[in-house]
């Protein structure tokens, strides 16, 4: 340990770099992860409040929740079902916002709302509209009134217009609806099961959105590993001689080793909790609107395997040291 803050302290610059450099990789990891979180909030937290059941679509909808059709006899009592539209609506100051139109047979999921009534996601009140207000929509001839506003109800990168089940079915002129959530799969060939997580990833922006930032994020996983790997084989190149003294005056290969992982240790350590602290507080320093969401268990568990894939990479690059003799080293003449 001792050796280790003595070498750290000696080449503060060599170590320094290396600590940004793991510092700005840590904090492109976990802004990403946190734009991840945001976008996904924004994109299906509507899905992310239902019931953990299973969700069933029709089984010739191919997996597109639009294309399903359920008769309404299939909601039995228990059952949770729900049918969603995009569409557009325009509010008294004839200003256009697009939404989603939801219903279901959950008088809790669309809050009781009255007939010709809807209740809308708060974002559209913080762009003008108030409770009370009439809007139009070109998928219904009658005007609707906002009966109030509800928190965190988006999808499909839009908020959500809840409606009751008849003024939805006067708007679509469909009495079926589009998905059932249950406990258990329903024994039936017409209905095609799937867990909340695989419904999610039928929606074709989550879907995208997810698996393009997730690949980025362990990219830079990957990267983190390989500069540590590369970064300690060349110090251990370069210290080749004071390795061969050190164990000519009959230090232990095992100590070396602690003496390295120490050193990572530290540099991972100090670099994950000041990128941690920035990427957390960062949410007060974005423009509002921003779809950024960071929790600490996501940054617990990217700090985990930051810690793993430096602690892999180090030992790796330093497999030579095991190999080194001592004679050899010293007649090098470069400690």
């Amino acid at each position: 340990m001792n050796m280790a803050w003595k070498e750290m302290k000696k080449n503060k610059a060599r170590f320094l770099l290396l600590g940004s450099i793991v510092f700005l990789l840590s904090l492109m990891t976990f802004i990403l992860s946190g734009l991840s979180e945001g976008l996904s909030e924004d994109n299906v937290s509507l899905v992310k409040q239902m019931p953990d059941k299973t969700f069933h679509l029709n089984a010739g909808a191919e997996g597109c929740y639009a294309q399903s059709t359920i008769p309404s006899t299939e909601a039995e009592s228990g059952i949770f079902a729900f049918s969603i539209q995009m569409g557009t609506m325009t509010g008294e100051q004839e200003e256009k916002h697009t939404v989603a139109f939801f219903s279901s047979n959950e008088p809790e999921q669309v809050q009781q709302v009255g007939d010709g009534e809807v209740i809308l996601d708060s974002s559209l009140k913080k762009e003008g509209l108030s409770e009370g207000e009439w809007i139009q929509t070109p998928l219904l001839k009658e005007p609707l009134r906002i009966a109030g506003f509800t928190d965190h109800k988006r999808f499909n990168h839009s908020p959500v217009a809840l409606l009751n089940e008849s003024t939805y079915q006067r708007m679509t002129g469909l009495k079926e609806w589009q998905v059932l959530v249950a406990s258990d799969e329903k024994n039936t060939t017409e209905l095609r099961p799937f867990s909340k997580q695989e419904f999610l990833t039928t929606i074709p922006s989550y879907q995208a959105e997810q698996t393009t930032l997730t690949m980025i994020v362990w990219f830079l996983v990957g990267i983190s590993g390989l500069l540590f790997a590369v970064f300690f084989y060349m110090m251990n190149v370069q210290k080749v001689g004071m390795y061969g003294i050190l164990k000519a005056l009959g230090l232990r290969t095992r100590t070396l080793f602690q003496m390295m992982w120490t050193q990572m240790g530290v540099l991972i350590v100090l670099s994950i909790v000041a990128a941690s602290a920035v990427s957390l507080n960062l949410i007060h320093l974005l423009p509002e609107g921003t779809p950024y969401s960071l929790s600490v268990q996501t940054v617990l568990r990217l700090s985990l395997v930051f810690f793993i894939v430096g602690f892999a990479g180090s030992t790796l690059s330093a497999v030579q040291i095991r190999r080194i003799d001592p004679l050899t080293a010293i007649q090098r003449g470069d400690a």
